[in-house]
């Protein structure tokens, strides 16, 4: 039976991942195993909050575009007025 570096080597090489996410694995798998399993949480939970994040972009995206389209409207109107970031 492979060892265990051998085995996870072998998982890397099958997964799709880049080369820098491979070596930040690598390098990962030899810290203790607490250190291992928090940031492998943080991972999961960056990865969760990007999905997250991308759904609600995605679930909004009608509503923004009605909103610039009633923002470009008010400009061709006139009814916009031109205003500084210390003006907000």
């Amino acid at each position: 039976m492979p060892s265990k570096r051998r085995r996870f080597t072998l998982f890397l090489e099958v997964q799709t991942v880049t080369e820098l996410l491979a070596r930040a694995f690598e390098k990962a798998s030899r810290l203790p195993r607490d250190l291992q399993n928090q940031l492998a949480q943080e991972l999961l939970d960056e990865i969760a909050w990007e999905s997250s994040w991308d759904k609600t972009l995605e679930d909004s995206q009608d509503k923004l575009d009605r909103l610039a389209e009633k923002a470009e409207r008010e400009y061709q109107a006139g009814r916009t007025e031109e205003q500084g970031i210390d003006d907000l």
